[in-house]
């Protein structure tokens, strides 16, 4: 039976229906705002996975038809996700995967389903509350609702889901999702704003999830609030619990006190590896055997995250030492790499990061035939993560999910220093190569992306700098910790990670792990944040603080002219014929605009030079008064046709070839012949009168 409920978030109505489509599904809802519609299903295994963590996968997927086209490509039909789809699954999934039971580990996949779209409205949003929405009518264990919604300021007023008209405006834009206690992810760019209106953005988001909210808890009292399955999370017998933790937690306390990751690491292990030895040995049934080993390894991670969280809350210190302010020691190498454009080596405590920048032209622009048109994108930010990077062996075969997430949250940090196209016309490329990681390599990414821009000769309209924060709560002890590891991400309560200048803020991502956070911590972690961010700056300013003079003798130089739009047919010529015989003579890129502004590229000046002045040639106008050396194209009984320039004919009357009287034009000229000549007029239609009398005279 179909049953619709409506609500409206910034003066936008949404619907969510169910009992109509997909009803095989446990839980399946279709969500829609004006002529925008997302169905969103989500299933849960019956049976429980053996795997020692949440199974759970979230997948948005983009049909063509939905805005009435038909998918490029041979196929002509959806092929892998794009990077927008797979950052909106991702979208998806952070505020409900905290929403599921602890323990809880049967496999559940969410898939989001775009059906009509018209750009009017995020899709990221519907897609987001169908999920919740899904899992909350039907009978999976749920603790939500959770909900989502994009923030935009026009005008100092805060806009909740703003139209693509809005957000060109806007100074931010912000997602963020939560449950009535709290909120659990953000995401966004910004453009240089304070803590403060950072901090107002969230309490704004926040109030505005409360008609979400509530329109799911009536859509699922209006369906008869289906039961939800009986889930007991898995335990430990009690006896052998208490002899492990007995046995392992001095070795697990000893371990936590080494500094150096590695070895920390493989202090754990070893203590894992003895208690193993020590008190499975007299153990011979295959099952149990199998069962307490599976056990033994939860209690060693449950006790990794009590010691860890007490260090800090009860003894004031850290994994590796430090209080909850101090950055790890921060070193910066630029000009590395002698053929890149530019390159800079950033590394912070055990994460080590090198960035490299390749500047191209409007050719390397990346085309992105996406959902809702054509895309050009002229800055681009890869990110990749290898396994050695944390000492592991891995397949590395395609992009991951997390490598996109982390490039694009580094992509938007950076993308607000860039300079205008206009006064900087390259396409910019920045590669992330993770070399080491221990916490927060998204972070180095911004700040090896940086270094690199500032080698590379970008002017850059200001330096900038991440840290990430993380957050430690038991009741009401809390401690913020700036620039955490990886185990304190791990272990911690938040994941909060901050990027900007000194000015303000470019980008910021949050996760919680738990219930919610008071807006009270997200203030002292942004506060913290910015301390964190500004000694960053500092260090790297002490390497490089303004971009070079000029940028790599082996990037294209681009010069950029205007010309008259009228004129562009006249360069490119019949077929591109003119264009391709500038490219050919002069072997220069060029890329021609429809306002008449066309960027010349070349890595050898005096090629782009030759170029220029041939298409100044081509588009040049007779200047009465002005002396020309011109080719006799054609001769008629009345005088003759010279051409000028290129494309420019005038005409030299018979009266005017010589002093004296001419009885024929061929007496005195032949085609082909180049001869000088005196522009005298050039009437309102653009023709051209010419004089060779008037030289003539001159020179008597």
């Amino acid at each position: 039976m179909k049953t619709t409920v409506t609500t409206s978030v910034g003066g936008k109505q949404i619907t969510i229906e169910t009992g109509r489509m997909a009803k095989q599904a446990d839980g399946s809802v279709l969500v829609s705002s004006g002529n925008n519609m997302v169905i969103v299903t989500a299933v849960s295994s019956k049976k429980q996975s053996e795997l020692d963590f949440f199974p759970l996968t979230v997948e948005y997927i983009e049909k063509y038809y939905a805005t009435g086209k038909i998918p490029g490509g041979y196929f002509k039909r959806e092929a892998k996700p794009t990077n927008d789809a797979v950052l909106i699954a991702r979208l998806i999934d952070r505020p409900i995967r905290p929403s599921f039971p602890e323990g809880y580990r049967y496999e559940t996949q969410v898939v989001a389903t775009v059906l009509s779209a018209d750009g009017s409205f995020p899709l990221e949003i519907l897609a987001s509350l169908g999920a919740s929405a899904a899992l909350h009518v039907s009978d999976i264990p749920f603790n939500g609702p959770t909900a989502a919604v994009q923030i935009a300021r026009v005008d100092g007023q805060f806009i909740a889901n703003p139209t693509p008209q809005q957000l060109e405006k806007s100074d931010m834009d912000m997602i963020v999702a939560g449950t009535r206690n709290g909120l659990l992810m953000v995401e966004g760019e910004t453009k240089f704003i304070t803590e403060a209106d950072a901090l107002a953005a969230l309490k704004f988001g926040h109030n505005a999830l409360m008609p979400l909210l509530n329109a799911q808890d009536e859509l699922r009292e209006k369906t008869g609030s289906v039961a939800k399955r009986v889930f007991t999370p898995p335990s430990i017998d009690a006896e052998f619990k208490a002899s492990a933790e007995a046995f392992l937690q001095p070795k697990i306390a000893a371990a936590l006190a080494i500094k150096e990751k590695q070895d920390r690491y493989a202090a754990a292990n070893t203590a894992a590896a003895e208690a193993e030895k020590t008190l499975l040995a007299s153990i011979t049934d295959k099952d149990l055997l199998k069962q307490r080993k599976k056990d033994l390894n939860t209690i060693v991670e449950d006790l990794k995250y009590k010691e860890a969280r007490a260090m800090i809350l009860d003894r004031k210190v850290r994994i590796d030492g430090r209080n909850t302010t101090t950055v790890r020691p921060v070193a910066n190498e630029v000009g590395i790499l002698p053929r890149a454009h530019g390159s800079g080596l950033f590394t912070r405590g055990e994460t080590q990061v090198l960035g490299t920048v390749t500047l191209g032209t409007g050719d390397d622009e990346q085309m992105v035939d996406s959902l809702l048109g054509v895309q050009k994108r002229k800055f681009m930010l890869h990110y990749n993560f290898p396994p050695y990077s944390v000492g592991e062996v891995g397949r590395m075969s395609g992009t991951s999910r997390r490598e996109i997430g982390h490039g694009n949250l580094a992509e938007r940090a950076l993308k607000a220093v860039l300079p205008d196209h206009e006064k900087f016309p390259y396409t910019i490329r920045i590669v992330s190569e993770v070399l080491e990681s221990n916490g927060s390599s998204s972070m180095g990414t911004v700040c090896s992306g940086l270094m690199a821009l500032l080698d590379a000769g970008v002017p850059v309209k200001g330096n900038v700098a991440g840290v990430a924060m993380g957050l430690i709560k038991e009741g009401d002890r809390v401690a913020v910790l700036t620039d955490i590891l990886g185990d304190e991400d791990h272990l911690g309560d938040m994941d909060f990670k901050v990027a900007g200048t000194a000015q303000g803020i470019t980008a910021v991502q949050m996760d919680i792990k738990i219930d919610s956070v008071s807006f009270e911590v997200m203030e002292q972690a942004l506060s913290q944040a910015k301390d964190g961010r500004i000694h960053i700056l500092n260090e790297m300013e002490k390497v490089m603080k303004t971009p070079r003079g000029q940028i790599s003798e082996f990037a294209p130089r681009i010069e950029t002219i205007k010309i008259r739009p009228d004129k562009i047919r006249e360069v490119i010529g019949s077929g591109g014929k003119v264009i391709r015989g500038i490219t050919e003579a002069t072997g220069v890129k060029i890329e021609i605009e429809d306002d008449g502004t066309i960027h010349i590229a070349s890595a050898d000046p005096e090629a782009t030079k030759k170029a220029i002045g041939m298409i100044n040639d081509i588009v040049a106008e007779a200047e009465v008064g002005k002396t020309y050396k011109g080719r006799v194209v054609k001769i008629a009984e009345f005088g003759a046709f010279v051409e000028i320039l290129p494309n420019t004919q005038g005409l030299l009357h018979i009266s005017e070839i010589s002093n004296e009287r001419v009885r024929a034009v061929t007496d005195v000229l032949k085609e082909g012949e180049t001869i000088d000549v005196k522009v005298l007029e050039v009437d309102r239609a653009g023709r051209v009168k010419l004089s060779r009398k008037a030289l003539l005279q001159q020179q008597q």
